[in-house]
């Protein structure tokens, strides 16, 4: 297969599993070392063989064995990874059977995931949580993730979904806005000052539709990718926000931010607790209990959640 020399070089995550499964013979002792499953292991060295178009394994009945172009390779990558081993002030990430890697956005990350990771981690057995924040749709098994939080309106067929709670919205302002703008009163008020939304503003149209009124982004709103931008937004007085607990909650309670409308309406998109289809590892189960147990999800679910296959 040709490649482009602007992408000169395969992706590393199948170079590390492909070095994994070499050194380890098998996609098993590759998939434990790395701490993902044996289907991700084969997915990566299929996808590398496809990058390179060449066959790097014979699969056999116990294992794997390298063909003359997989051990070439092998011993490259061996030296490319060596060379990289020797910054003595890397990072390596933290590998093992009590480690979970979970995937979300940043702002659940920030807002409600940060909070309670220490109590997350503590409970029996201790666990490794090892974060991945940001916006991209990962594909779970390739990736290697164990479980992702994320903000949406239903199940992906890719994944095995539970909800694990809905937000009711309700408007915000920092205190001297919402002085301002009076915490009582019609809901049209609002309509006179800049709304804060993030990339979706489904939110603040279906709060509006809750209370007779229309609502199109206009001009003079302010949108941010990332809902942490949303409330830093609104401290510091740019304009009037939509809370979504329990995103919002602590801010609220601390003062930053205030209520500005007792009415309030539910948001089209709800928190989901997302897997790969397969087995479950038992640290990922764990921190899956964990999770659900801090939102309120009822154990029957959560057991249905662990077990189902699709």
């Amino acid at each position: 297969m040709n490649h482009s020399s602007a992408n000169p070089l395969p992706p590393l995550d199948t170079l590390r599993a492909f070095e994994a499964a070499a050194r380890g013979g098998s996609f098993s002792a590759a998939a434990t070392a790395l701490n993902i499953t044996h289907g991700a292991v084969s997915r990566q060295v299929a996808k590398l063989e496809h990058w390179l178009g060449l066959k790097l394994f014979d699969r056999q009945a116990r294992g794997v064995a390298m063909t003359p172009e997989g051990q070439r390779l092998y011993l490259r990558t061996n030296e490319a990874f060596a060379l990289l081993a020797d910054n003595s002030d890397r990072w390596t990430e933290s590998r093992g059977s009590a480690v979970v890697r979970l995937s979300t956005i940043p702002s659940v990350c920030g807002l409600w995931l940060m909070p309670r990771l220490k109590k997350f981690e503590s409970g029996k057995p201790s666990l490794r949580i090892s974060l991945s924040a940001d916006h991209r749709h990962v594909d779970l098994a390739d990736d290697g993730i164990d479980l992702a939080i994320r903000c949406g309106r239903g199940a992906i067929p890719s994944r095995i979904s539970l909800q694990l709670f809905e937000e009711y919205c309700f408007p915000i302002a920092a205190p001297q806005l919402a002085r301002e703008i009076g915490v009582t009163g019609d809901a049209a008020r609002l309509l006179d000052q800049p709304l804060i939304h993030d990339s979706d503003a489904a939110g603040w149209r279906a709060w509006f539709m809750a209370q007779s009124l229309d609502y199109k982004p206009r001009p003079h709103d302010r949108r941010f990718e990332d809902y942490n931008l949303v409330l830093d937004a609104a401290m510091n007085g740019l304009g009037v926000a939509l809370a979504r607990p329990p995103l919002a909650a602590d801010l609220i309670r601390q003062g930053k931010l205030v209520m500005l409308d007792q009415r309030m309406a539910l948001n089209p998109s709800s928190y989901w607790l997302d897997r790969p289809p397969g087995a479950v590892r038992d640290a990922a189960a764990s921190l899956a209990r964990r999770i659900c147990t801090e939102a309120q999800v009822p154990a029957d679910a959560v057991a249905q959640f662990l077990t189902a296959e699709r």
